[in-house]
């Protein structure tokens, strides 16, 4: 995941104190915050998510706006609960909208946390709500129904369906959670026509929209060669191999990792392909033996493209490049996730007036009264890419606006005024998409 250390002084700034404003919070304001806490003091982070807790906290809070719900299950043991909740449309001909969000969070370290991660502390001073998945991303079922809670009271009622997903297991690859859903028939009955999934933080007033994951690929290199003494010098030796693929994998890092610090691309237009470890030596009761030099030697790569990269001509370079044959070298390539969509196109939802999707969601930004960043791929992954492997459109999009990017870090938070915030955005979203008879 992106991190601060892109933009260290603005990054400065957000993280520091400051007092909050005199803004004193309506008996609404002041519930809405209240169930936020109550949904992030559910601890649903691995490796023992409590998803049974998060469905029993959500269920009733959905049947109290009159939606319906679903619980689906596509693990065999029956412990990973997909929560499909339902707003019906007055059009059901018309395709559904789709708001995504996942139940599970990544582990955190309470040692370098200053308030326990599972307590949602509410700090008065600076309004920051302090919780394990107050950004990644739990805010998102609450401005969601609060969403829709406020479009009700307005006498509102969506032409198309809504539904809201709220998933298992995205943060360890969605295997038992979106993946298996965007394949059932249960999905395919809902006859979705537009996806919202989740985004990230902007440091500044500028909301930030995601047209795209980056593919994720994993790379290990096998090198072998003739074993020798430790103090001979000679051709060919196994981490003499590896150290040849290593260097030239770095090089082509290095070119990309420019291309972003230009400032002409971000990190998600363009490929990171990073070691994550080695393996190598003659292992010895107390480590390794010194005087020999190994036989075998392995490196592992994660391995990160755009949809837009041309796939064929990574593959050649992996083999042709980075794990030639004739430098005794191999190499598995793990792909994970889908490269194309069913119609073989690229993993990515236009973001301009080729797509009528698009011009709706940025008129309801503008109408919000907020502001829209270029769109961009995400440099990591989310489960909408799943969606978009089926030929749906999704946007990725959390109105979260002047805040540090803390996603799986530590001291995670979002200030009140910016969910509050997020709440009227996401009515101004609902209203606009479940409108729209394109």
């Amino acid at each position: 995941m992106r991190r601060l250390g892109h933009f260290p002084l603005l990054a400065a700034v957000l993280l520091a104190v400051v007092p909050h404003p005199a803004h004193p919070l309506t008996e609404l304001e002041t519930s809405q915050i209240r169930r936020f806490q109550d949904y992030l003091r559910i601890c649903t982070a691995h490796p023992a998510p409590d998803y049974a807790g998060a469905a029993a906290f959500l269920l009733p809070y959905a049947a109290s706006l009159g939606l319906s719900s679903k619980t689906l299950h596509f693990s065999p043991c029956k412990s990973k609960p997909l929560l499909l909740l339902t707003w019906p449309g007055t059009d059901p001909s018309l395709p559904s909208i789709l708001l995504n969000s996942h139940l599970d969070s990544v582990p955190a370290e309470p040692e370098h946390w200053i308030h326990p991660p599972y307590a949602a502390h509410h700090d008065p001073a600076t309004g920051r709500v302090y919780a394990r998945g107050a950004q990644d991303d739990k805010c998102l079922p609450i401005q969601y129904l609060e969403a829709i809670r406020g479009l009700q009271a307005a006498g509102f009622a969506p032409a198309r369906t809504v539904h809201v997903s709220l998933v298992p297991d995205e943060e360890i690859g969605g295997e038992d959670g979106h993946e298996k859903f965007v394949q059932s028939e249960e999905f395919r009955a809902l006859n979705v026509g537009f996806m919202l999934d989740e985004g990230q933080a902007s440091l500044t007033d500028v909301y930030r929209v995601f047209y795209a994951d980056r593919l994720v690929w994993k790379l290990i290199v096998k090198a072998t060669g003739a074993p020798g003494h430790g103090s001979k010098l000679f051709d060919g030796a196994a981490v003499e191999n590896l150290m040849d693929c290593i260097e030239t994998v770095a090089g082509y890092r290095d070119a990309q990792f420019e291309k972003v610090k230009s400032g002409k691309y971000g990190p998600g237009e363009v490929v990171s392909v990073n070691p994550v470890y080695m393996n190598a030596g003659t292992p010895s009761p107390t480590g390794f033996v010194m005087n020999m030099q190994p036989s075998e030697a392995e490196v592992g790569f994660d391995l990160r493209l755009p949809p837009t990269e041309d796939i064929e001509q990574i593959e050649r370079r992996i083999k042709e490049e980075w794990a030639p044959a004739h430098k005794n070298l191999t190499y598995q390539l793990m792909k994970k996730g889908p490269v194309r969509d069913v119609t073989g196109r690229p993993l990515l939802t236009p973001a301009n007036e080729s797509n009528p999707w698009w011009s709706v969601f940025e008129q309801a930004i503008i109408s919000s009264g907020g502001k829209l960043a270029k769109p961009e791929i995400l440099s990591s992954t989310t489960d909408a890419r799943f969606v978009r492997q089926m030929g749906v459109p999704a946007l990725g999009f959390s109105p979260m606006i002047n805040t540090p990017i803390l996603l799986h870090d530590h001291n995670e938070f979002l200030e009140d005024k910016v969910f509050l915030r997020g709440i009227e955005v996401y009515e101004h979203l609902i209203r606009a998409l479940s409108s729209f008879k394109g």
